[in-house]
C-alpha cells in the first residue's frame, strides 16, 4: 500500500485547519486567554435587566392583596369576594391590552371594565369598605401620577439650567 504524497499533505492540511475551528466553536482553548496575562479581575458590567415576565392576573392580584387587606382589614369572606374580583377584571384588562385596539376603543373598554368592577366590588363589601378601597384606589393612583409629575418637573428644571 503505497501513500501518495498529495493525499498525505491534504490529510495534513485538512487537520491544520479543522482542529483551531472545532475548537473556537466548543471553546477549548487550551488555557490560553487574553485576559489570563492580567493579574487584575476583570471589572464586569452589569447585565442589563431582561424585559419583565408577564404577570398573570392572579399573580398580579396576589401582590396588590395584602395592601388591601391590611388597608381594609377584611375578614376570610370579604377577602375572597375582593380577589375574585380583581382577579376577573385584570383578566380582562390584560386582554385589552392584547388585542391593541385603538385608543378610543381601549379608552371605552377600560372605563367599561372599571364600571363594571366598581359595581361588583359595591355589591360584594360592605359600604364603608367599598368607600375605602376605592379613596385606597385613588391614593394609589395619585402617588403614580405625583411622582411622575415629579419627575417631569425635575426634567425641566434641568434643561432650563443647562
Amino acid at each position: 500500500m503505497k501513500f501518495n504524497i498529495k493525499y498525505i499533505g491534504l490529510v495534513f492540511l485538512f487537520v491544520l485547519f479543522v482542529i483551531p475551528e472545532a475548537t473556537a466553536q466548543y471553546g477549548y482553548n487550551n488555557g490560553y486567554n487574553r485576559n489570563s496575562r492580567r493579574n487584575s479581575p476583570i471589572p464586569r458590567m452589569e447585565e442589563p435587566q431582561s424585559k419583565p415576565e408577564n404577570l398573570t392576573a392572579e399573580e398580579i392580584v396576589g401582590r396588590e392583596m395584602p395592601k388591601i387587606i391590611e388597608a381594609l382589614e377584611l375578614n376570610d369572606f370579604e377577602q375572597a369576594v375582593v380577589s375574585s374580583i380583581l382577579t376577573k377584571y385584570v383578566q380582562q384588562s390584560i386582554e385589552l391590552q392584547i388585542l391593541k385596539l385603538p385608543a378610543d376603543k381601549t379608552r371605552e373598554a377600560s372605563e367599561k371594565i372599571r364600571e363594571n368592577q366598581k359595581e361588583e366590588l359595591k355589591a360584594g363589601l360592605p359600604e364603608d369598605k367599598f368607600n375605602q378601597l376605592v379613596e385606597l384606589q385613588k391614593q394609589g393612583y395619585n402617588k403614580i401620577k405625583k411622582q411622575k409629575k415629579k419627575k417631569k418637573k425635575n426634567k425641566d428644571k434641568k434643561n432650563s439650567e443647562g
